[in-house]
């Protein structure tokens, strides 16, 4: 019998790339587009996606997606 290979949903490859902004870089970021902590959309902090990422509520996560039309698009999700 074949041994199963188990994959982390993570590592899967229809899963963006999940970065944790410091602090810093939050700051600066919501600085740069005139932004408040409530104008961005929420990810939930259970979501698997950022599980290994260790954020908590009110961290800023960037998501780097692959596109097919413009090369990288990039979002912003606050934890919620």
């Amino acid at each position: 019998m074949p041994a199963k290979t188990v994959v982390k949903s993570v590592e899967h490859f229809l899963i963006p790339k999940h970065l944790l902004l410091s602090k810093e870089q939050a700051a600066l970021f919501l600085k740069r587009y005139n932004l408040t902590m409530d104008q961005l959309p929420k990810i939930l902090a259970g979501d698997e996606a950022i599980s290994d990422l260790k954020a908590e509520r009110n961290d800023i996560v960037k998501i780097v997606r692959d596109s097919p039309t413009a090369g990288k698009t990039v979002y912003y999700r606050r934890v919620w």
